[in-house]
């Protein structure tokens, strides 16, 4: 499935974490742990991922529509993140 994201976004993105939003695409969505965010109300129903990216753990917001997942941003998981997907 075609990841998109954007453009701005992604230069924040790039600035705040040190990735771009492309990487997404190589995002292993098959052993990440998904929930949904339900920390505010954004208008659509967002998605935090945790999985392996470059044998590192990293956090992916997304939404998923039907021909398209979304990325809205992608960042290393913090330890408890990762302490958290360890134990599932």
């Amino acid at each position: 499935m075609e990841v998109t994201f954007d453009p701005a976004k992604d230069a924040k993105n790039i600035a705040d974490h040190g990735i771009s939003l492309v990487r997404a695409n190589d995002f292993d969505f098959n052993s990440a742990r998904f929930a949904i965010d339900d920390s505010q109300d954004y208008g659509e129903e967002r998605w935090n991922l945790i999985g392996w990216l470059d044998a590192k753990l990293y956090h992916l917001t997304v939404v998923f529509y039907e021909s398209s997942t979304h990325a809205i941003s992608l960042r290393k998981a913090t330890r408890q993140e990762r302490k958290q997907y360890a134990q599932i």
